[in-house]
């Protein structure tokens, strides 16, 4: 496909407002968020991950109602799983830890259910990720967070037991390795449920003790050279490091390691403001996401970046497509392109649109100031 054109400053409000619209429009009524509507590995499934950003950039964007319908979502869907957590925390207090296929999904239907089809499922993330949406939501709008007390402290209870546990990351690859994405994301959800009094002193210790051993985890055995690495162990980045930034805000946007973390990844992964996920990836060939180069700019905005930020917010209008849709990844400058072909054949082409994408856009540009907040 050509170039993706930057669009002018005055679109990208239009561009957020079709995005928001969209994503409104193919909410489900349980409050969950499809994937893709069209895309058929993601058809019928709601991720935590996914689903946690889409609704934080709705809330961020004024969207209040459908934020908060997510949430009751993710609260119900966690509390169906009680038995099988309860099962779960057990077992690792007793040093006998279930196996990796025992774990919680990472994506659900849209009624809850979890659903052991062989999807690559054991991820952490989300589970850490909608708790520090939420309690965003809430300050942001000045909201309850007790309404979903219940699903708060299932969760507090599971990434405490497990959260140093190797498992997918955020793109389903590499369930041996611990990724610092995850464990950002999960310090991030800890942080954000540690200071509630209806939790209770005990397990209030609990999470505060497990988010400081996390905190402590990414920062002796996560960084390389000075800047954040994929998994521990590794020496390479990966794009989901610019969300410990922001908008998670573990990593402080001021820091020497957020500095030398952005430089690495405008070195690696950047390419005319197109944002790959790694530099080894070829997943459709290894595209540019739009979604990424969103969140890319998020962290620099944090650092004071403004011009980069929205730099990168250009670059991403110009690859809405004439539907109004954003795509999960545009196909200009593959890392891989003799992998596309075999990716269209076992699923098609790849996601348009990703709702994923159309809410990162939403948050930056709310960011930007060119929507209304």
């Amino acid at each position: 496909m050509p170039s993706p054109s930057p669009a002018p400053a005055a679109d990208l409000a239009e561009v957020a407002a079709r995005g928001r619209a969209l994503i409104l429009s193919l909410q489900d009524p349980s409050g969950a968020y499809p994937a893709s509507p069209t895309f058929s590995a993601y058809l019928g499934f709601s991720w935590l991950r996914d689903g946690a950003f889409i609704a934080d950039a709705m809330s961020a964007g004024g969207e209040e109602a459908s934020a908060t319908a997510f949430f009751d979502w993710c609260a119900r869907t966690l509390e169906l799983q009680a038995e099988r957590i309860e099962r779960i925390v057990r077992a690792a207090r007793e040093g006998r830890p279930v196996p990796d296929g025992e774990m919680l999904a990472t994506r659900f239907r849209f009624d809850g259910t979890q659903v052991d089809d062989g999807w690559e499922n054991f991820q952490l993330d989300g589970y850490g990720l909608w708790l520090w949406a939420a309690l965003a939501h809430a300050r942001r709008h000045g909201l309850d967070p007790d309404r979903w007390h219940s699903g708060i402290a299932l969760t507090a209870d599971y990434l405490v037991s497990s959260w140093a546990r190797p498992c997918y990351d955020w793109w389903e690859e590499h369930v041996e390795h611990v990724h610092i994405s995850t464990l950002g994301s999960i310090e991030a959800g800890l942080r954000a449920i540690e200071p509630l009094e209806s939790m209770g002193a005990e397990r209030r210790a609990a999470v505060r003790a497990a988010a400081d051993a996390v905190a402590t985890t990414i920062r002796e055995r996560g960084v390389v050279d000075g800047h954040l690495v994929k998994w521990i162990g590794s020496t390479e980045v990966d794009a989901s490091l610019a969300a410990l930034i922001a908008p998670l805000a573990v990593v402080d946007a001021g820091s020497d390691l957020a500095r030398a973390t952005l430089a690495e990844l405008e070195r690696r992964v950047v390419v005319d403001g197109g944002t790959h996920r790694f530099p080894a990836d070829t997943y459709y060939g290894g595209g540019q996401w739009p979604l990424l180069s969103c969140f890319l700019g998020l962290a620099h905005l944090r650092a004071g970046d403004a011009d980069r930020a929205r730099e990168l917010l250009a670059w991403a209008a110009g690859t809405e497509r004439p539907a109004g849709t954003l795509p999960e990844q545009v196909e200009d400058h593959l890392l891989e392109p003799s992998a596309l072909p075999g990716w269209v054949e076992r699923w098609g082409t790849s996601a348009d649109p990703l709702l994923w994408s159309s809410a990162m856009f939403l948050r930056l540009a709310a960011e930007l100031g060119e929507v209304g907040a």
